[in-house]
């Protein structure tokens, strides 16, 4: 099934798909939501945009056929940001027949050229999560955008073809921290002015991270810091590493290397999911090996050092008593204590009924 709506601004589109649909419209403050009808399949389609020329559409639908909905009229397209938060979407220029699949976790950046359209393809039966920011260029430059210092020379171009001489196309993994706010944007917390003043603040800070991670791609690897999904997992294989042998003392260049990633975005992944550098998770984990240890075992303070790696007890014991608030000594030495008295109140207990 194909049908054919209007390219911009962001209300027209979610009002010609509700008389495509022939489903009935909701107005939210500024927000306008369509629920898809029951014999074309599940979710909705809403959106809105704003004064400056931003906008975003978010669609969360399940198709019970092939849709193919082609944006078409006979003006400059918008720029658009594409996300794919779950399942997967098509893309394809309307001037060309190549076809570009996004799938879980990946976005496009696309600018069709003069009034060439474009066309969303969503497959029969699988569901699908898409968030896209559309941007009326002609309208976003009356900003004050302070000539777009400090971004990259082929984005500060692509910005400033308000009529669209050119096409564009890039492809790329997002942040995870976009993911957070695609996120946010889903929840819905808010309704009325307070959910249209949150979804516009949503869109300039996904616009921000979209253009930082352009930014960050167009570094080498080496350089590259910003967090895709793929970067966690490789976190979390070095949190594997480092909790399989606490006694070997990785650098986190060499922890870097082991898992197939950079020092910038390995940091970056133990900041996001620990909110620690990779040095302080590691003498976390030491220190709380030390403790289970201590009060578990038999061993005494230096033995358990050497266990977790540590070759200076002095400052073992410093680490220690900054995160515990007592020295190891005393930890240990209070563990006996509180045995005895928990024996002895155990004793009491079994006199008292006998009695």
């Amino acid at each position: 099934m194909e049908i054919f709506v209007k390219a911009l601004p962001v209300e027209e589109i979610i009002e010609s798909l509700s008389k495509q649909f022939r489903t009935p419209l909701k107005k939210d403050a500024g927000e306008l939501t369509i629920e898809l009808p029951e014999k074309l399949g599940q979710g909705f389609i809403r959106g809105t945009s704003f004064d400056s020329g931003i906008g975003i559409i978010e669609y969360n639908v399940t198709f019970y056929k092939d849709m193919e909905i082609h944006f078409t009229i006979n003006q400059t397209h918008p720029l658009k940001f594409i996300f794919c938060s779950e399942g997967r979407v098509n893309h394809a220029f309307e001037e060309n027949e190549d076809i570009h699949t996004i799938d879980t976790y990946q976005n496009v950046i696309v600018s069709s050229s003069g009034y060439n359209g474009h066309v969303l393809y969503f497959k029969a039966n699988e569901t699908s999560h898409v968030f896209s920011l559309e941007i009326i260029r002609a309208e976003f430059n009356k900003r004050k955008n302070f000539g777009y210092k400090d971004i990259s020379p082929r984005l500060e171009r692509l910005f400033k073809d308000d009529v669209a001489q050119e096409l564009f196309f890039y492809q790329g993994n997002y942040s995870i921290q976009a993911a957070d706010i695609v996120e946010d944007i889903a929840k819905k917390d808010h309704t009325g002015f307070l959910r249209f003043i949150f979804l516009e603040g949503k869109a300039y800070e996904m616009l921000t991270k979209q253009i930082s991670q352009f930014i960050d791609d167009e570094q080498n690897d080496s350089k590259s810091t910003m967090l895709r999904r793929s970067d966690v997992e490789k976190v979390k294989r070095a949190v594997d590493v480092i909790n399989q042998d606490l006694n070997n003392n990785y650098s986190v260049d060499e922890l870097a290397k082991e898992v197939g990633t950079n020092v910038n975005k390995l940091q970056e992944g133990f900041r996001y999911m620990f909110n620690l550098t990779v040095n302080k998770y590691v003498q976390q984990v030491k220190l709380e090996a030390a403790k289970e240890m201590l009060s578990e075992s038999d061993q005494n303070i230096s033995q358990i050092v050497g266990q977790i790696g540590l070759n200076n007890r002095s400052y073992f014991s410093k680490i220690f008593k900054e995160k515990y608030g007592v020295s190891p000594k005393y930890f240990l030495n209070n563990k006996f204590n509180e045995s005895e008295h928990s024996t002895e109140n155990e004793e009491d207990e079994d006199d008292n009924g006998k009695n």
